[in-house]
């Protein structure tokens, strides 16, 4: 659904501490984030005024026509960075006061969050965690400061926590739904790669963040399956792979698949594949092309 990737880039960021102040209407190639520390002020955004008090944090996005007016001292720790990976962006710029004018610029022009299906980022906004979100600005703008190799890596990877929250929050791509079929793409591999683990249903749906009456559903949905009954099929097609191309024996391979025992396996794997382990391997190797 992006664009372009998702690949953080600050081109400025400080710690701005000013006595009463007004800027000049502007419109952005890129994105400005302010946190207010103290003070407050009013930003005026194509046109509608919206008070900024402390604690709280606002983004201006692309092309916005906006002016910021300063009725206090106010210390506002801001960031002008890129959310979406653009080659030219070196060749971007913070524009100045007054600079309303793109035209000519659009191939250095961020795409805008609230363009994007399910996203919708307010002007003026509370991070769900305050103390983290600011921590984690605070911790960009300084790493970034550095100006050194490992900065600019330790300041993208704040950039992208950042990012990370904002979508969270503002956006309904942390909300999966049953109607989504990629919801559960994950368990395959989880299930494959903790095969000789004891693997609980309970589990899987605490990984997935449903409830376990409702990963089930969702489960038979995409799987056609319980996830015991998907499980259980697993462990046994891997029983077949070792079976038909290894020697090792049928209690190693109960073992290393996940069943309690060797009589365990044998019980499941004649129940689903019609054939005991001993009788799939004679057969395999009598017929190699036989699966």
């Amino acid at each position: 659904m992006f664009p372009s990737p998702i690949v953080p880039y600050i081109r400025a960021a400080d710690h701005a501490v000013r006595t009463p102040w007004r800027t000049g209407a502007r419109r952005l190639l890129d994105y400005l984030l302010i946190y207010v520390q103290e003070g407050r002020f009013t930003i005026t955004v194509e046109g509608a005024d919206h008070e900024v008090p402390p604690g709280q944090c606002c983004l201006i996005q692309p092309n916005e026509l906006h002016a910021l007016c300063g009725h206090s001292n106010t210390i506002t720790p801001f960031a002008h960075l890129d959310l979406f990976y653009n080659p030219r962006r070196a060749a971007s710029f913070v524009t100045r006061s007054l600079q309303t004018d793109l035209n000519g610029l659009h191939e250095l022009m961020q795409p805008r969050l609230n363009d994007l299906p399910g996203i919708a980022v307010p002007i003026v906004f509370q991070p769900a965690d305050v103390p983290a979100f600011r921590e984690t600005l605070l911790r960009m703008i300084g790493t970034w400061q550095q100006q050194t190799i490992l900065g600019q890596l330790q300041s993208q990877h704040h950039a992208m926590g950042l990012v990370l929250s904002l979508l969270q929050q503002f956006s309904t791509l942390a909300h999966v739904t049953p109607d989504q079929p990629q919801a559960l793409n994950w368990v395959t591999a989880y299930c494959l790669f903790h095969l000789s683990d004891t693997i609980s249903v309970a589990e899987l749906a605490e990984r997935s963040r449903f409830s376990r009456s409702h990963f089930t559903s969702v489960f038979r949905k995409q799987f056609g399956l319980s996830p015991h009954q998907y499980l259980l099929t697993l462990r046994v097609q891997r029983a077949q792979e070792l079976l038909r191309d290894s020697e090792h024996s049928i209690a190693h391979i109960a073992e290393h698949c996940g069943f309690a025992d060797a009589h365990h396996l044998s019980k499941t794997f004649k129940r689903l594949s019609g054939m005991t382990p001993g009788a799939y391997r004679d057969a395999t190797r009598r017929n190699p092309g036989q699966r």
